[in-house]
């Protein structure tokens, strides 16, 4: 392992939290996974279809958004990190359409294009604030070896200064055994020697590509998918937890648990529990995303897993009350942490 991340550590005070928006400005983070195309078809639905007891959506607006490992990087810039996205695409207008957005938004983004691939598009239908109903177009076969060849060498050139790496796995085929033991070798110093901390946002198909890696955040459910242990409650959930560090030997684990907040395990015998902050909650959409978005970049700044924990917590709040993929920005984080800068943290297990 890296031996990057920072020690277990005192409680968060409010002091702590002085200047920290500030702080996570020009960090860089080093983004690899599946990149998508989020479509959002937004009106009003006043009546019911007479061909089927569906809805009607009369449709007043339409968006494409970075989605994905986009959407990561779509965080990180948001709050002034510096975001370098990695990813694949299709030969089509969904991946060209990605690009375009990329450069709109003035973030960095290195997409290899595979000819025969299709690029992932969710597309959401929404009426009143209310998500109803998702499509997607999508496939999930692995890379080609010319690509994953091209991945390794793009991968390793950017890599290069950047001291933090996520992994954004949605399964739809880039992060696989090769681009794991590559993101390993650069975790371990790479060619420029320089160690890197790496966070993985796991999907549960892929969890054995995951070993020894420093950060693995899982929803409840996927740690229970990954472990087959009952994330539920706080002994289920702490059990769930421990188990991740047997089967991954990942360093440290971050478990989301929706409106529960998060359980922050900086090691096996240290779990505090972080609540959530979030006033309102429109739409869920991305909000892992923003979570190890900001652990990202609060790791890269030096500030300790519970300490990044709640800033990530904050940002998550900010975000599921926006309809769509959205972000928090720094003046939307600055003024969360001024009304509450440390929510009622509770130790959940304390064993030297």
């Amino acid at each position: 392992m890296s031996g990057a991340l920072a020690m277990p550590s005192a409680p968060p005070s409010a002091r702590d939290f002085e200047g920290a928006v500030e702080r996570l400005s020009g960090v860089g983070v080093l983004v690899v996974g599946d990149v998508m195309l989020d479509h959002y078809l937004s009106g009003d639905a006043e009546r019911i279809s007479p061909e089927a007891p569906v809805p009607v959506v009369h449709v007043r607006e339409e968006r494409h958004l970075l989605g994905g490992a986009g959407n990561v990087a779509r965080n990180i810039a948001a709050l002034g990190g510096r975001p370098e996205l990695v990813s694949v695409v299709g030969a089509d207008d969904p991946g060209r359409m990605l690009g375009e957005l990329l450069s709109r938004e003035n973030l960095t983004g290195h997409l290899l294009v595979e000819k025969n691939r299709t690029t992932t598009i969710k597309t959401r239908i929404i009426a009143r604030n209310q998500q109803m109903i998702r499509v997607d177009r999508e496939e999930s076969r692995q890379l080609s070896g010319h690509s994953l060849e091209a991945l390794d060498s793009l991968l390793r050139r950017v890599a290069r200064g950047i001291r933090v790496i996520v992994v954004s796995d949605y399964g739809k085929g880039v992060v696989c055994k090769a681009v794991m033991d590559t993101v390993r070798a650069l975790q371990a110093g790479g060619d420029d020697e320089l160690p890197r901390i790496v966070l993985v946002d796991p999907k549960v198909v892929n969890a054995p590509l995951y070993a020894g890696v420093d950060l693995v955040t899982p929803n409840a459910k996927e740690a229970c998918e990954i472990t087959g242990v009952a994330a539920s409650g706080r002994e289920g959930v702490i059990k769930a937890g421990l188990a991740l560090f047997k089967k991954l030997r990942c360093r440290q684990a971050c478990i989301t648990l929706g409106a529960e907040g998060m359980a922050v395990f900086e090691r096996p015998g240290a779990v505090l529990h972080v609540p959530t902050v979030a006033r309102n909650v429109f739409d869920v959409t991305g909000a892992g995303d923003t979570v190890i978005s900001v652990l990202a970049l609060a790791l890269g700044a030096g500030f300790s897993l519970p300490q990044a924990s709640i800033l990530a917590n904050h940002a998550a709040g900010i975000v599921v009350g926006q309809v769509g993929t959205a972000v928090a920005t720094p003046e939307s984080l600055r003024r969360a942490l001024i009304e509450d800068p440390v929510p009622n943290i509770e130790t959940w297990l304390d064993i030297e």
